[in-house]
């Protein structure tokens, strides 16, 4: 029988992906269970939502240290912990330095087409405003892996939305955050299941559903 995928949630926010992780899971659509929580912030919806579950939760704030590397290692401690086969970064705004038995072991999705509207500052709305003032077309979600750079790992999966005249930052928000509950729960099984390969900033999928007819 196959390992269960081990996951480590990372979040700073509402938690609405660790609830969609969460039904996944539930119902049979994704084959992993959440081994740990962390938070960033105090008071946060994400930690009502990770207890209700009763999953081990953590608060570790990056006030509470001296440097980044010293929050660092108090995040990796955790993880290490917990036993975490995939951390996955759940709308998490804290800048972490991540060791290098970590990379390709940690994945971000991000609510635009990257590289386009990504990097330091760019999450949230404030990605949906510039998207909009740039008078886009489309637009959209990426999961890529995640390295020391904000927003510059290597690209897993992409999924697409129009992007309407009458558009606010809400409308498209609500339209993108709908491609990211598949994106997520897909990029996860997919992990799980052996089938990214990265080979320099490029990830191959091993799967007969993403190979060209």
């Amino acid at each position: 029988m196959a390992k269960t995928l081990r996951l480590g949630v990372l979040l700073s926010g509402g938690g609405r992906t660790l609830q969609n992780l969460l039904d996944h899971i539930r119902h049979g659509k994704l084959e992993a269970e959440v081994a740990a929580v962390v938070a960033s912030r105090s008071g946060i919806r994400g930690i009502e939502i990770a207890k209700a579950a009763g999953l081990p939760t953590h608060l570790v704030r990056p006030k509470d240290y001296s440097t980044v590397q010293a929050y660092s290692d108090a995040l990796v401690k955790i993880l290490d912990e917990a036993q975490v086969d995939l951390v996955v970064l759940a709308g998490f705004l804290s800048y972490w330095i991540i060791p290098d038995r970590y990379l390709g072991r940690i994945i971000n999705i991000h609510p635009a087409l990257l590289p386009a509207f990504g990097g330091k500052g760019m999450y949230g709305h404030h990605v949906h405003e510039a998207v909009l003032a740039r008078g886009c077309k489309v637009s959209g979600c990426t999961v890529h892996f995640v390295n020391n750079t904000y927003d510059d790992g290597p690209i897993i999966l992409q999924r697409s939305v129009p992007v309407y005249a009458e558009d606010t930052p809400d409308d498209l928000a609500a339209r993108v955050f709908r491609e990211e509950c598949t994106a997520y729960p897909e990029t996860i099984r997919l992990f799980a299941e052996g089938h990214l390969r990265i080979e320099g900033r490029t990830v191959h999928i091993d799967d007969p559903k993403y190979q060209r007819p």
